[in-house]
């Protein structure tokens, strides 16, 4: 997941962001999105490729690495007197954030080694469609909620053995990561100008997984390719769908934007079958539509929030 869903966050205004802007700006919204989609999910195919050489939770580090590091760069001025600039109270929704952060990268890399990418990706899914589902509590979201319900159980159907049950778990774990990223993500944008919030979060997420990761990676993190392909995998999980999500809400309605981040799981599940040879069956591609349907129509039907001042 990119890291452009974090409301409040902005890049620094500056030679090298605008030239980005304007080089960005002659590619249309949708494209954008679908690029940073194909971005991210290449890069969990990368990440996932490379588990028989780093364990799971060693390339979440180096993905929070990658990501606190290019983040803690662009905020490096408010970084350093956030302790003077913010009561207790805010800090402690940054870290609050960061964690969450952190599990959620972590449950969805222990899925993916366990689970097809599509399929995980598709129940992971069921997070934000919680978080849209409860924020507008009209009855035909109902509707949306049993079928998305419908689609994972026709995936946890076509999963024969314990190992694939267990990998459902951590994904549905990812999933509820994602709901409270949303909503921490929200009340960390209130609090903190900038991207300043989301680069403390990624500190603290990066820190909190750093035992985990350093404990199974060992030695192996020290290897000067392992170590670059597991960087290149934190550019392309983050950082570039970050920056080009960021360009996209910046000229299309979030809804519309909500609506084209639906097609993630069937990017996922055609990467995984491109990269990994992860044939699903027909079962499951009908799952995978029928979340993604669930995802569609509950944005679809959304009001838009109303505005706030943005920093």
């Amino acid at each position: 997941m990119a890291l452009a869903e974090a409301p409040g966050s902005a890049l620094p205004a500056g030679g090298a962001s605008r030239a980005a802007r304007f080089s960005l700006g002659a590619v249309p919204p949708p494209a954008l999105i679908l690029l940073g989609i194909l971005s991210l999910q290449v890069g969990a195919g990368i990440a996932k490729h490379l588990f028989g050489q780093l364990p799971p939770a060693a390339l979440v580090l180096l993905r929070l690495v990658t990501s606190a590091v290019v983040l803690a760069f662009v905020a490096r001025r408010a970084l350093r007197t956030i302790l003077r600039d913010h009561s207790r109270r805010n800090l402690a929704v940054a870290a609050g954030f960061g964690l969450t952060l952190g599990l959620m990268n972590f449950a969805i890399y222990q899925s993916f080694s366990r689970i097809p990418l599509g399929v995980a990706v598709t129940i992971e899914f069921l997070g934000p469609l919680a978080v849209a589902v409860f924020a507008s509590r009209r009855p035909r979201d109902l509707l949306w909620t049993a079928l998305a319900a419908g689609g994972v159980l026709l995936l946890a159907r076509g999963s024969g053995s314990a190992t694939d049950l267990v990998g459902i778990g951590f994904a549905l774990l990812a999933g509820v990561g994602w709901a409270l990223y949303i909503l921490l993500s929200a009340a960390t944008g209130r609090r903190f100008s900038g991207s300043t919030g989301l680069a403390l979060a990624s500190i603290v997420a990066t820190a909190a997984m750093l035992p985990v990761g350093i404990a199974t990676g060992g030695a192996k993190l020290l290897d000067p390719r392992l170590l670059l392909l597991g960087l290149g995998v934190g550019l392309m999980s983050s950082v570039i769908p970050y920056s080009l999500e960021l360009e996209a809400l910046r000229r299309m309605p979030a809804r519309v934007f909500g609506i084209l981040m639906s097609l993630e799981p069937a990017v996922a599940a055609l990467v995984g079958v491109v990269l990994l040879g992860e044939v699903l069956s027909g079962l499951q591609w009908v799952a995978i539509v029928c979340v993604m349907a669930a995802c569609a129509g509950a944005t679809l039907g959304e009001k838009p929030p109303p505005e706030t001042p943005q920093p």
